[in-house]
């Protein structure tokens, strides 16, 4: 690996994989907004920065190209289909053997076979219709570019966040298969390590065509599934 694109730079999450692919030693380009160019500044001398919606396909057919790597944030901001026009944007103008790393949430599901709450389901339609009623978010066109993702036979990986804190990395997440699986139950990841789970997903190539939903590995859930299998 040494380019990779990052799609979303400049939110919270896409500002901690800069820093992570920086770290690492990768070439690093950057597709964020206009208005939010100025919150990459800390990294401007280090990194290719193109201005532009993450759904203009002329924007990300720039952004891509020659990139070994692509992480993006799934963002459905409005009622434009952003989510699904990033997410095909991406999936046809990526180098042919990209690895391809996006994010969503735990709602998102690959086979079916997630078991989420009654009251995170009901949360989940209520927050949705509210949203879009105000046209701020559509969270189906969301679960649109994901269906898109998994229909593709691109290296993708879609990484599912659970709620999301600030603080000091605890180390790379934990993950399965399946919402539900009691790992998962303490349902917090740092928002650094979403971000590290992320860039560690382009070399890993036992996570192509997954759909890992992570916590974090000083969760309680995490640390009491450690210690039963050890036993």
């Amino acid at each position: 690996m040494n380019k990779v694109c990052i799609i979303g730079a400049s939110g919270k999450l896409g500002q901690y994989m800069v820093r992570h692919c920086l770290e690492r030693g990768y070439e690093v380009v950057g597709v964020c907004r206009p208005q939010s160019v100025g919150k990459l500044d800390a990294y401007n001398d280090r990194m290719t920065i193109i201005p532009g919606r993450t759904n203009d396909r002329a924007v990300i057919e720039k952004a891509v190209s020659g990139c070994d790597g692509v992480l993006t944030v799934l963002v459905p901001w409005g009622v434009d289909y952003y989510s699904s026009g990033t997410a095909q944007a991406v999936l046809d103008f990526a180098e042919p053997d990209a690895r391809l790393v996006f994010s969503c949430g735990w709602h998102i599901t690959k086979d079916g076979r997630d078991q989420y709450s009654r009251l995170f389901t009901t949360m989940l339609a209520v927050i949705g219709k509210v949203a879009r009623l105000l046209r701020l978010v559509d969270i189906d066109d969301q679960v649109e570019a994901c269906r898109r993702i998994f229909a593709s036979d691109r290296r993708w990986t879609v990484v599912r966040g659970s709620d999301l804190e600030e603080g000091e990395s605890e180390g790379l997440p934990v993950w399965s298969q399946h919402v539900g699986d009691a790992i998962l139950k303490s349902n917090r990841t740092r928002r650094i390590d979403f971000g590290l789970f992320m860039v560690a997903a382009l070399e890993d190539d036992s996570l192509i065509h997954e759909a890992p939903a992570i916590v974090s590995c000083a969760s309680e859930s995490a640390l009491s599934a450690s210690q039963d299998a050890g036993k």
